[in-house]
């Protein structure tokens, strides 16, 4: 048994780890949490009954996130003095630091690519060497070398694999839609992340040309970071975060200039069109790539006007979900349990790391 602590800065982040916290926990571990105080996190934690531990607050723009660091890094490490950690995990920079300073073993997960942006390059080159297992997707193109273990799963499995969730048609109620409507989603980006740095999504005369033309045949819905058009406001969503997914699973369409999101929507089956600066450029990640190319799951387009004309396409067609849902049950075939395999490594680390690199193979009996 140890003492596990968990370093989380996203809302996607909590998500992946809170089934994984909970097995460690049932199989006699003690576990903390450890947030920063980003966006939807802090809530998103509340929501599940949580009394979140902070170790950062929110930071103005993307360059205060990097010079406060130093800070947030004594914070969390005022915390873990006391809580006496053997491993830490999470998504890089923290876990490798303040495992160096508190003498425990980390264990990172990331599924971000160093290619796809070069703050995101930095931050893996400051954290890789204080780090003693990097775990990414299979379909992760980057090499980072020996300490990379890749497994067949995503992120998001972790929380959207039929293991771990069950959707809920209430949502339809707090939509003020009768069962069975249809619905698209839309997600904007607030793009304030350090990988964002020089990064945007659709303008505001595209969202407002989304939202006016899905109009014409569902109802349509809008998540957003930061401000939209004025004309759109009413369309602004409001339901608790941790119903996000039931919303996603639900969506007849979902279109987005975010990452996560994307991915969670079409692996649950909704047709999903992603569309940002990323798309189909040297710096594209290998996921996106699987789920267009391999599963059909997901449309990667870099022109916002060629991305309204197919999610008008596809909103028109009848049969789209049944076909998706198709598509979906051939993903899952595929995948691992994350949070199993995630559960097995840390519970037997550093065994599990040495039979990983021998036999590979072995992740395959987390089915």
């Amino acid at each position: 048994m140890a003492n596990i602590a968990i370093f989380i800065n996203t809302p996607a982040q909590f998500h992946f780890y809170r089934n994984i916290a909970d097995r460690l926990i049932k199989n006699g571990n003690e576990v903390i949490m450890l947030f920063r105080n980003y966006g939807e996190t802090v809530q998103l934690a509340k929501e599940y009954g949580l009394n979140p531990v902070i170790f950062s607050n929110k930071a103005a723009n993307a360059m205060q996130k990097i010079t406060s660091f130093p800070k947030d890094l004594f914070s969390a490490l005022r915390i873990l003095k006391k809580f006496k950690p053997d491993l830490i995990t999470g998504f890089g920079l923290y876990e490798g630091y303040s495992s160096l300073l508190t003498a425990a073993k980390s264990v990172v997960f990331n599924d971000s690519e160093p290619r796809s942006h070069r703050l995101l390059n930095l931050q893996y080159r400051l954290f890789m060497p204080f780090t003693d297992a990097l775990i990414t997707p299979s379909s992760f193109l980057d090499n980072l070398g020996n300490k990379q273990i890749r497994v067949n799963s995503y992120k998001e499995l972790a929380y959207l694999h039929p293991n771990y969730y069950t959707p809920n048609d209430d949502i339809y109620e707090m939509l003020g839609l009768s069962k069975g409507d249809e619905y698209a989603i839309l997600r904007f980006n607030a793009f304030d992340a350090v990988h964002d740095l020089q990064v945007s999504g659709f303008s505001s005369e595209q969202k407002l040309k989304l939202v006016e033309t899905l109009s014409r045949y569902v109802e349509v819905f809008v998540s957003a970071e930061g401000k939209v058009p004025k004309k759109i406001e009413r369309n602004l969503l409001n339901i608790p975060k941790r119903k996000i997914h039931d919303l996603l699973y639900h969506a007849k369409l979902f279109l987005t200039d975010t990452q996560t999101m994307a991915t969670e929507a079409a692996i649950l089956g909704t047709p999903t069109i992603r569309s940002n600066i990323f798309v189909h450029q040297k710096r594209e990640m290998g996921n996106f790539f699987e789920l267009e190319r391999k599963y059909g799951l997901l449309f990667n387009i870099g022109d916002r006007d060629k991305a309204i004309s197919l999610a008008e396409k596809l909103v028109t067609k009848r049969r789209l979900k049944e076909e998706w849902m198709r598509k979906k049950a051939l993903f899952l075939k595929d995948k691992i349990d994350i949070v199993s395999f995630m559960t097995w490594f840390i519970d037997n680390y550093p065994k599990s790391c040495k039979e990983m690199i021998a036999d590979p193979t072995i992740q395959f009996r987390f089915r």
